[in-house]
């Protein structure tokens, strides 16, 4: 078993001065730590992998394809792989959770 704690994880992030973290890794996917503080443009370009972000706190907005919704704290979003997308209209420092699969890069 891996256990994480959120606190933890952004100590880290911070410690490393980036915007992600990626703090696990397995055969079939990988999880990491994003975080875009309010007023920040988000410079993801499509990833190879499909991925789900979960909002663990903040508020703002993303687009995926040509859908955009607005996220906040409980948020869940899929991304199939090839897809363009970004957060924006960040009005709440966001932390989200990201699983890809199968692994990042």
């Amino acid at each position: 078993m891996k256990e994480f704690r959120l606190e933890e994880l952004e100590a880290e992030r911070l410690a490393h001065d980036g915007a992600y973290l990626q703090f696990l890794r397995e055969r079939h996917m990988s999880v990491g730590l994003y975080a875009i503080n309010r007023g920040t443009a988000d410079p993801q370009q499509p990833h190879k992998q499909d991925e789900v972000y979960f909002v663990v706190s903040g508020r703002g907005a993303i687009t995926v394809g040509n859908e955009a919704t607005a996220v906040a704290r409980g948020s869940v979003v899929y991304v199939p792989a090839g897809t363009p997308h970004r957060f924006h209209h960040i009005t709440e420092d966001l932390r989200v959770m990201v699983v890809f699969a199968p692994p990042e890069g």
